[in-house]
C-alpha cells in the first residue's frame, strides 16, 4: 500500500464545506457570561483613575475588573518565551507585561479593562460608561526614530527604547573582505509592518467545575500545550493537572495564534472568580489593533563583489520594532530566525548581521508566515538583483556564479547552520524555463508599445523549519522545548488512533498524518482518526508553526508506528510459532519470511487486547504506542520564484502577468496539499508586496490602517493563475525525508515582485522600490521620475 505521495482530498473539508466545523465561538457552556474588553484608544498614556460605577450599575453586568483587581488578586504577566543577548552578552530589556494595564497604556488597543454581563451587547454597552481619566503622553511609532536622543520612552529600563543590540558572524573578516572588494553594493530598505488577518478571529471562553476546582480554556491556539504551560504556570499559577487547554477547529493562524494573549488569561480567571463559563470573541477591527503584528523592520546592506562576480562579504544592519512589549517569541525572529538565513542560497564567506531590536508604541510583533526568514530573503534576493544590475550581469547569471555547488552538502555557513541537502540550480532552470525568461524581451518590447512598463524579477530562498534541536535553541535563548509527540493507539479490530502534539489550522494534518499511517501500517485511510487540539487527550506537544508539522510531528508518528510494528512482530512469532528475526512486516501483515505464513495488523491487535494466546512474560497485553522526537538539526526548504509584471503608468496599477515557483519541500507526501499551501504562502506573500501595509500615525500613535476600507488585502482578481513544479531533494536526518512547505509563498513571492517592479521601472532610473508597492505609490514615483526625463 503506497498513500504516500497519492493526492488525496483533505478528509477534514467535508465537515468545513458543509458547515460542521466547530470553532470555538461556536462552542456555547451552560449559565455562559459574555467579556468585552476596553482598549486604549490612545498610544501613550498614563491612567489616573478608571471610574466603573455606572457600567457596573448597568442592566445585565456581572462584573468590571481592571489591572488593579487582577494584580491585587496575584495575575502574573504574559511571559517571554526566548531570551536574547546583546552583543556585550547583557540579557535584553524585559519589561512586564501585565494582563490589564496598570498604571500606563502603551498601544492603541492596550488592555485597560474586561465588562463581564449576561449578553455580548451588554458588555458592549456598558463599556461606554466606564470612565478612564487618561494623561495623555507623547508616543513613538517608528523604530528608527526611537532609537534617536530625546524620542519618547516606552519604558523606563529601556533608554534609547533599546531591547537589545544582537550580532552574529565575524565582523572583523567582514571588513576587510569589504575594504579588497572590487565593487560594494548598498541598499537602504523597509520590510513592511503587516496585521496576519487570519479568517477567523481570535476567541476564547474559560470555564471552572466546582466540583473539581479544574479549569478549562477552548481557545483558538496553534499550540494549547504551550498556553497551558505558560498561562498555568505564570500568569494563574494553576497546576497543569487541574488546567485543561482545549484548541478546537482553528481558521488560519499564520503565526499569530501561536502566543499567550490577555484574553485567555482573562476569561480563564473571571470564570474561576465569577463560577460561571466566560465568553469572548474579537471583532475584526479588535483583530487589527490587538493580534501580534508581523515583519517591520528598517535595514541598511552592502553585498562585497570580486572582479569575477563572486560574493565575497555581506554585511547587514537592522532595526526591528518589538512594539510596547515582548510577545511570546518576539525577540527570536529577527535574530536566529533571521540572521542565521543571510546566506540564502549562496557561498558568501563573510556575513556580518546586527539586530537593534526597539519598544514603540504600537502593538507587539512576532512570528508572521515565514517569522524572519521573509525578512532576510527579501533583503538578500534585493541586493543581490541590484548587483546583477550594477555588474551587468543577468541576474539569473549571477546567482548561478554564487549558488552552493551540489557537491557540497553537508554545507557549513559562516551564520551558524548547516544545510544538509539541496539542488538550487536546477530549481531555478525549472522557474526560468517555465517563465520563458529567454522571450522576456520581446514581450518587454511589445507591452511598451501599448505605453506599458513590463518586468521580470527572480527569487531564489532558503529557509530553515522545524526549528531544532532543543539542547542547541536552549543555549539561544529559547524558554521551552521543540520536540513533538505523537501515540499511535491500536484499536483491538485493527483501527487506529493517532493522538498528536501537533495541531491543524488548515494544514490538512487529518489527511496528511493519515496517509503516512497508511502506508507505516498498511492500512486504508478510512480506518485511522486523527485527534490533536486537547490537552486533556493528546500527549504533551509543542504545536504547530516554522513548517514543522511533517518534519518534526510526522516524524513523531514514524517512531510512534515502529514501536507498534516492533511490538507486533514479537507477538506474530508468538502466534506463528517463529522467531522474531524471521517476521515481516508490509502492507498491514506479519509473515514468516518465505512462507504464506502471516497475520494481519488486526489480528495481531486483537491478540493484544485479548491476550489469551499472548507471551506475557515478555510483552504486557495492548497495541498502544508513544514517541517524542528532537530533531538532530533544522529542515532546509528552497526554491526559485519568477514574477512577470506590467505597470500602467497612467494609474499604477500592476497586472501579474505570469508567477512560476520552483520549489524543493524534500518527500511530498500529499502533492494536492502541498500545491494548495504554497497558493496560499503566494497569496500572502503577493499581499506584502503589492498591497499591505500596516501604518501608524506618526504624532499620536493611532492606526490608520484599522479596518479593510485602509488595509489592502489580495483578492481574487489580484492573482494569477501559478506556475508551479518541484524539484526533490531528501532531508537527510528525517525518516520521512520530509522539509516543509507551508511558508515557502510568502518567502519568495516578495522579493520576486519587487525585483519585477524595478526591473520594468529601470528605464526611468528607479533603483528600489519600497513594499507595498501600491498603484498610488508607483504612479508617483513613475511621474516624479518622468517629469524630469521630459524637462532633459
Amino acid at each position: 500500500m503506497t498513500a504516500i505521495g497519492t493526492p488525496v482530498r483533505r478528509r477534514e473539508d467535508f465537515r468545513f464545506l458543509t458547515g460542521q466545523g466547530t470553532y470555538t465561538d461556536d462552542i456555547n457552556r451552560p449559565g455562559q457570561l459574555y467579556a468585552h474588553i476596553l482598549r486604549s484608544p490612545h498610544a501613550h498614556a498614563r491612567i489616573r483613575a478608571i471610574d466603573a460605577a455606572s457600567a457596573l450599575a448597568a442592566p445585565g453586568v456581572v462584573a468590571v475588573y481592571t489591572g488593579q483587581d487582577l494584580a491585587a488578586a496575584g495575575v502574573g504577566g504574559l511571559p517571554c518565551g526566548w531570551q536574547v543577548n546583546s552583543k556585550d552578552g547583557s540579557p535584553m530589556v524585559e519589561p512586564p507585561h501585565p494582563v490589564l494595564a496598570q498604571d500606563e497604556v502603551r498601544y492603541v488597543g492596550d488592555h485597560v479593562a474586561v465588562i463581564i454581563a449576561d449578553s455580548l451587547a451588554q458588555a458592549r454597552d456598558a463599556a461606554e460608561l466606564v470612565r478612564v481619566d487618561y494623561d495623555v503622553l507623547p508616543a513613538i511609532t517608528d523604530p528608527a526614530e526611537a532609537l534617536r536622543s530625546g524620542k519618547p520612552q516606552v519604558w523606563a529600563n529601556a533608554p534609547g527604547n533599546l531591547c537589545y543590540d544582537w550580532h552574529l558572524g565575524d565582523a572583523a573578516a567582514v571588513d576587510a573582505a569589504l575594504a579588497g572588494a572590487a565593487r560594494i553594493v548598498r541598499l537602504d530598505l523597509t520590510n513592511n509592518r503587516l496585521v496576519p488577518n487570519a479568517i477567523e478571529p481570535r476567541a476564547a471562553i474559560g470555564e471552572f467545575d466546582r466540583a473539581t476546582g479544574d479549569y478549562t480554556l477552548f481557545t483558538t491556539s496553534q499550540n494549547p500545550h504551550v498556553i497551558r504551560l505558560l498561562m498555568g504556570a505564570f500568569v494563574l499559577h494553576i497546576p497543569e493537572n487541574k488546567l485543561r487547554v482545549v484548541a478546537p477547529d482553528v481558521g488560519g493562524g499564520f503565526g499569530s495564534k501561536i502566543y499567550h494573549y490577555a484574553e485567555e488569561a482573562i476569561v480563564t480567571w473571571a470564570a474561576g472568580k465569577l463560577r460561571r463559563p466566560v465568553k469572548w470573541t474579537a471583532d475584526r477591527s479588535e483583530s487589527f489593533m490587538s493580534d501580534a503584528h508581523g515583519r517591520d523592520h528598517v535595514t541598511h546592506v552592502e553585498l562585497g563583489l570580486d572582479a569575477q562576480g563572486k560574493f565575497v562579504a555581506l554585511k547587514v544592519a537592522t532595526v526591528a520594532n518589538m512594539g510596547a512589549y515582548l510577545s511570546t517569541f518576539a525577540p527570536c525572529i529577527p535574530t536566529y530566525l533571521y540572521g542565521t538565513l543571510l546566506a540564502g542560497t549562496y557561498t558568501t564567506p563573510a556575513i556580518y548581521v546586527e539586530t537593534k531590536a526597539v519598544f514603540t508604541h504600537t502593538t507587539p510583533v512576532d512570528a508572521y508566515r515565514g517569522a524572519g526568514r521573509p525578512e532576510a530573503t527579501f533583503l538578500l534576493e534585493r541586493i543581490v538583483d541590484l548587483a546583477a544590475d550594477e555588474t551587468g550581469v543577468d541576474p539569473a547569471e549571477l546567482r548561478r556564479r554564487n549558488f552552493i555547488p551540489k557537491d557540497a552538502y553537508p554545507y557549513q555557513t559562516p551564520v551558524a547552520l548547516q544545510y544538509d541537502s539541496g539542488d538550487y540550480f536546477t530549481t531555478l532552470d525549472q522557474a526560468l524555463q517555465a517563465a520563458d525568461y529567454r522571450g522576456v524581451e520581446a514581450r518587454r518590447q511589445e507591452a511598451a508599445r501599448r505605453g506599458k512598463y513590463r518586468g521580470i524579477g527572480i527569487a531564489t530562498y532558503i529557509e530553515a523549519c522545524g526549528i531544532a534541536p532543543s539542547a542547541v535553541v536552549g543555549s539561544l535563548g529559547a524558554r521551552a522545548g521543540l520536540f513533538e509527540s505523537a501515540a499511535v493507539r491500536v484499536h483491538p479490530t485493527g483501527s487506529v488512533s493517532v493522538l498528536t502534539g501537533s495541531h491543524s489550522h488548515g494544514q490538512g494534518h487529518e489527511t496528511t498524518f493519515a496517509q503516512v499511517v497508511s502506508d507505516g501500517l498498511g492500512i486504508p485511510i478510512e480506518s485511522i482518526e486523527i485527534v490533536h487540539g486537547d490537552t486533556a487527550k493528546i500527549p504533551y506537544g509543542m504545536g504547530t508553526y516554522g513548517s514543522r508539522s511533517l518534519a518534526v510531528g510526522g516524524t513523531a508518528i514514524v517512531k510512534a508506528m515502529d514501536k507498534i510494528v516492533a511490538k507486533g512482530r514479537k507477538i506474530a512469532a508468538h502466534l506463528l510459532e517463529a522467531s522474531e528475526a524471521d517476521i515481516e512486516f508490509k502492507d498491514g501483515k506479519f509473515s514468516v519470511a518465505g512462507t504464506d505464513r502471516s497475520k494481519t495488523l488486526a489480528e495481531i491487535a486483537l491478540t493484544a487486547y485479548v491476550p489469551h494466546n499472548y507471551p506475557h512474560e515478555e510483552l504486557e497485553p495492548g497495541l498502544d504506542e508513544t514517541a517524542f522526537y528532537d530533531p538532530k538539526n533544522f529542515t532546509f526548504p528552497s526554491g526559485a520564484y519568477v514574477a512577470e509584471i506590467e505597470i500602467d503608468p497612467d494609474t499604477g496599477r500592476t497586472d501579474i502577468l505570469n508567477f512560476t515557483a520552483s520549489d524543493d519541500f524534500g518527500r511530498i507526501i500529499n502533492p494536492l496539499i502541498v500545491s494548495g499551501q504554497v497558493h496560499g504562502g503566494l497569496a500572502q506573500g503577493i499581499g506584502q508586496a503589492m498591497l499591505e501595509g500596516c501604518v501608524y500615525d506618526k504624532e499620536t500613535g493611532q492606526l490608520l490602517t484599522g479596518s479593510y476600507n485602509d488595509y489592502a488585502m489580495p483578492r481574487a482578481d489580484d492573482l494569477p493563475s501559478f506556475a508551479l513544479s518541484t524539484h526533490t531533494t531528501l532531508c537527510t536526518h528525517n525518516p520521512l525525508g520530509v522539509k516543509g512547505c507551508g511558508e515557502a509563498g510568502a518567502i519568495g513571492a516578495p522579493a520576486a515582485l519587487t525585483n519585477a517592479i524595478v526591473d520594468a521601472l529601470k528605464p526611468l532610473g528607479i533603483r528600489h522600490i519600497d513594499m507595498p508597492a501600491t498603484p498610488e505609490k508607483l504612479w508617483r514615483v513613475i511621474h516624479q521620475h518622468q517629469t524630469p526625463r521630459a524637462a532633459e
